[in-house]
């Protein structure tokens, strides 16, 4: 993957503190990460060492309390609720342990949420919803709510909700966390192809060793620090 001058993701010295009533918990500490456009990282450490709520800076849902975050050039840290939310729809796709559809609606409708608040005709929502789910190999799905479906194909629809507004960086928190080992390969081998042939970018957090090889990159948080990277088994 050849190096590009300026990082798609740049922290610089970013703090998250929490208070529970009077007494302040420090959950990021200095944290400077450098990720750049196409790579596939692997975010580890034990429970409580901060992960989640660096994915959450990193995906505009939540600031520093110092430091700065920066994605694609644009600093958030600053930004009004509006900004972040107008910025999460142009530049984040979103995908959870668990899927979040809603089961009243087909797997297209599920997906066509993101571009309801978009000025899209229902015409192409409904165009750009079949093909996300033509890419997570759902076409022929399209119409079944959410209970008709196993529980590795409601995360590819939630993967193909997370794509259908072509976003540059997908944040994935325990994708697999509540799948079996067969599915859970099945969904990561999914995520490799949309890093290695569709160029998407892609942070991932994990317990899970396995699951951490499919990326390109490693990196661990201990305490809210970072420990140490490695390199994964995922490169093309």
């Amino acid at each position: 993957m050849p190096a590009t001058a300026t990082p798609l993701i740049a922290l610089r010295g970013v703090c998250k503190r929490y208070f529970r009533g009077q007494q302040s918990v420090d959950v990021l500490q200095g944290i400077d990460l450098d990720i750049e456009e196409g790579d596939f990282i692997a975010l580890m450490g034990p429970s409580g060492s901060g992960k989640t709520t660096l994915l959450n800076l990193i995906g505009g849902l939540d600031q520093p309390t110092a430091g700065s975050v920066s994605v694609d050039g644009q600093r958030l840290e600053g930004l009004t609720s509006a900004e972040l939310a107008a910025w999460r729809a142009r530049n984040i796709g979103f995908i959870f342990q668990f899927y979040n559809l809603l089961p009243m609606l087909s797997a297209r409708r599920n997906v066509e949420l993101p571009l309801l608040l978009t000025s899209l005709s229902a015409r192409e929502r409904k165009h750009r919803a079949l093909l996300a789910l033509e890419l997570v190999g759902l076409a022929a799905r399209a119409q079944h709510k959410p209970a008709e479906l196993s529980g590795g194909e409601e995360q590819r629809v939630a993967i193909a909700r997370a794509l259908v507004s072509d976003p540059r960086l997908l944040i994935c928190d325990e994708p697999t966390g509540d799948l079996d080992r067969h599915t859970a390969d099945e969904i990561l081998s999914l995520l490799q192809v949309l890093n290695h042939r569709h160029g998407k970018t892609i942070l991932m957090v994990t317990h899970d060793p396995k699951a951490a090889e499919y990326a390109r990159r490693q990196i661990h948080l201990d305490k809210g620090v970072l420990a140490r990277e490695a390199d994964a088994g995922g490169g093309a």
